[in-house]
């Protein structure tokens, strides 16, 4: 099969290395690709959110199969573009994504339905959002509508918190369009974790689940980024709430698409908050997430490449898709300065020291013509281990990325550190 990947970042990377196992691939394109991904397909200059330029190159090299990485392709309606082409792609249409794209559509989707969810109210500029703000108790959530790379949800503790928040929304114009609305809601306490299901829109396959670090500094200081690190499993997991949140989120949204918004196929990332009173859904993102996508995929035990292509036909079967039940971290490694203001172009040395324990995927990574890796992105590398427990992926993952060097080089150290903790606490539950 001729695939054409798009996107650029780890989750690509970690998608093509995936998809490259695959004894069903014959040729793959990454459009546009980094670094990472030239050494195992050919990078095509197609930048992600050129629908046309896509379309065009898809038909022109009869493309089997078009995997859509990011959001954004997917908000702007890349897979509606295909499939008028009838070019087969794994990923939600437009109206689909709207489960991303508009949070607003999102909740009023959950409350309609009875998906459990956070009390929260829509408004459309700051003077509506001050008063809306004025009925909620502290700490409140404020979140821009659109998509905002992962940096569009304020946590605020005191009024002059989200008094500076809405400021930066509406009068700075911070997300542009994306933040035209915005959605306030009730702060939720509990452990947050990332759920996966892939779906070919009517099926969905076991769910498997990780959890990412947002904030760019140790014990979750400072602003949120896309993502730091992940671990899986999550310690919480367990039958009775994979349960509870196929049959109260997955499933029931998934047949709202099929009944009311012509289908959904791809993956349905759910974000959720597990509190004393269960689980709840904080957002939705309509594809795999990063870093996510490094600590799960390499526990994937069947053939992604067959997956996603049974996902896209309406022929998934449940019952083959199989996941490890080890242990992985991914530890990603930053430029100086994300995510504000950084600067690319660094040369990056001691790749060639990973071992063969761990594995490297390329984000924010390119080759000059001379060959010289180069950064060229807020998140540059991620290095991910397999193992029996979390605690031995993540000594794994940090003692490899020690040999990685780039000037600025940045990264957490506590990415995995808490796991210890909730597995004794969960062992306790258990005794209970």
């Amino acid at each position: 099969m001729k695939i054409l990947l798009v996107g650029s970042g780890g989750r690509e990377h970690a998608i093509a290395w995936k998809i490259s196992q695959s004894p069903l691939l014959s040729e793959l394109y990454i459009a546009p690709g980094n670094g990472g991904t030239a050494n195992i397909g050919e990078n095509i200059p197609i930048e992600d959110n050129d629908i046309d330029g896509l379309v065009s190159f898809a038909k022109k090299e009869t493309i089997d199969l078009v995997i859509v990485g990011p959001e954004a392709p997917l908000s702007e309606g890349l897979v509606d573009q295909l499939n008028s082409s009838n070019i087969l792609s794994f990923g939600p249409t437009q109206k689909a994504a709207q489960l991303e794209s508009s949070k607003s559509f999102a909740k009023s989707l959950m409350m309609d339905n009875e998906v459990p969810t956070a009390r929260y109210e829509i408004s459309h500029n700051k003077d509506s959002a001050s008063e809306s703000i004025k009925r909620f108790s502290f700490p409140v959530v404020i979140k821009a509508d659109g998509l905002a790379a992962g940096k569009g949800v304020y946590i605020c503790q005191t009024l002059e918190e989200s008094e500076d928040a809405l400021n930066e929304i509406f009068t700075q114009n911070k997300f542009g369009e994306s933040g035209n609305t915005v959605v306030i809601e009730e702060f939720l306490v509990g452990k947050e974790i990332s759920v996966f299901a892939f779906t070919d829109g009517d099926k969905v396959a076991p769910l498997v689940t990780a959890c990412d670090y947002k904030r760019i500094g140790d014990n979750d200081q400072g602003p949120n980024t896309g993502g730091m690190g992940a671990y899986t499993p999550t310690p919480i997991w367990n039958k009775h709430l994979e349960s509870e949140i196929q049959t109260k989120v997955v499933d029931k949204v998934i047949q709202v698409m099929k009944k009311s918004y012509g289908g959904y196929v791809g993956v349905l990332f759910v974000g959720i908050i597990v509190t004393d009173k269960g689980p709840k859904v904080l957002e939705f993102n309509c594809r795999l997430g990063d870093p996510e996508t490094q600590v799960i995929l390499p526990l994937l035990k069947s053939d992604l490449l067959d997956l996603v292509y049974k996902c896209s036909k309406g022929e998934l079967n449940p019952e083959e898709v199989m996941w490890s039940d080890e242990a992985c971290v991914t530890v990603v490694l930053t430029s100086g300065g994300y995510p504000n203001n950084y600067d690319v172009g660094y040369d990056i040395l001691g790749t060639d020291t990973i071992t063969d324990e761990s594995i490297l995927f390329h984000a924010g990574t390119k080759q000059s013509s001379d060959g010289t890796l180069l950064t060229n992105g807020g998140r540059v590398l991620s290095v991910s281990t397999v193992a029996q427990s979390v605690w031995e992926a993540r000594e794994a993952s940090y003692r490899n990325i020690a040999g990685v060097t780039f000037e600025k080089k940045y990264h957490r150290t506590d990415i995995g550190r808490d796991v210890e903790s909730q597995t004794q606490q969960k062992t306790q539950d258990t005794d209970k």
